[in-house]
């Protein structure tokens, strides 16, 4: 879908005179939507070209809820793709969690409504993916090659987002790269050996820049961490004390 912007560009390459030909040549639009264009500038759902980021003054998400998750789902699990003609956002899901396909589609279409969600079949998991031109609009970490040898920042705007609504940035981290498991232990209570359970969250990211965002959200919401080294270069954020575990299990949960 090609903004008003776009169309009236082409449409003055052709009142110099230029051939369909020509300009679709130039600009890669196919001929038949020159020719519409000349009949009617303005996109038949105008609605759906819209991209919220494109606007003037540029605006956030309508559902800023959906997104804060959506954004934790696609710096642990996502990316955004350039095709030929537009973009795709991806964002993998395990089998094992079918709550977590259903919550991200849903996400998607709320901050998207007027664009299709797909599900794609993969060894292991689902690739719930949504195509659109506006999708490095709305997440302009996007870039070349891995997220953990670029930079990641947030915009302001997005700040501004995951300052209102920080537990859902945790959860669509917690839910891409992170679990919720039992810990367990023994001790000597009396003379006899008795069996301690706990639960625990744990979230892994190879990139410094996410780790230090979900740490600083945390810490904003009174949730007590601990870093742990794992291997060679991933690291492990650790949530295991009591009263943290609870407000984790308020707002987060396990996957599901």
């Amino acid at each position: 879908m090609y903004d008003v912007a776009v169309r009236k560009q082409a449409l003055a390459l052709l009142a110099q005179g230029r051939s369909l030909n020509s300009v679709s040549k130039q600009t890669g639009i196919s001929r038949s939507a020159l020719r519409s264009w000349q009949i009617r500038l303005q996109p038949l759902h105008p609605e759906r070209a819209g991209c919220v980021r494109c606007a003037s003054p540029p605006k956030a998400p309508a559902d800023t809820v959906a997104y804060a998750y959506l954004l934790g789902l696609y710096l642990g699990d996502g990316c955004v793709s350039r095709l030929a003609r537009t973009h795709t956002l991806r964002i993998a899901c395990a089998d094992a969690w079918p709550g977590l396909i259903e919550e991200c589609s849903r996400a998607i279409k709320a901050v998207r409504p007027h664009h299709s969600v797909f599900r794609v079949q993969k060894q292991g998991c689902v690739m719930v993916t949504a195509y659109n031109s506006h999708w490095p609009c709305l997440f302009p970490q996007h870039g070349p090659g891995r997220k953990h040898e670029r930079r990641i920042e947030l915009q302001p705007w997005q700040r501004q987002i995951v300052d209102e609504h920080p537990w859902q940035l945790i959860r669509g981290l917690v839910h891409s790269d992170g679990s919720r498991f039992t810990n367990w232990t023994t001790r000597v209570v009396g003379g006899r050996k008795k069996r301690y359970e706990y639960p625990r969250y744990f979230f892994t990211n190879r990139s410094a820049d996410i780790l230090r965002l979900y740490c600083e959200t945390l810490d904003a919401v009174g949730v007590e961490w601990r870093t742990a080294r794992s291997g060679v270069h991933a690291y492990n954020v650790s949530v295991a004390r009591r009263g943290s575990v609870a407000l984790m299990d308020a707002h987060v949960g396990p996957k599901y």
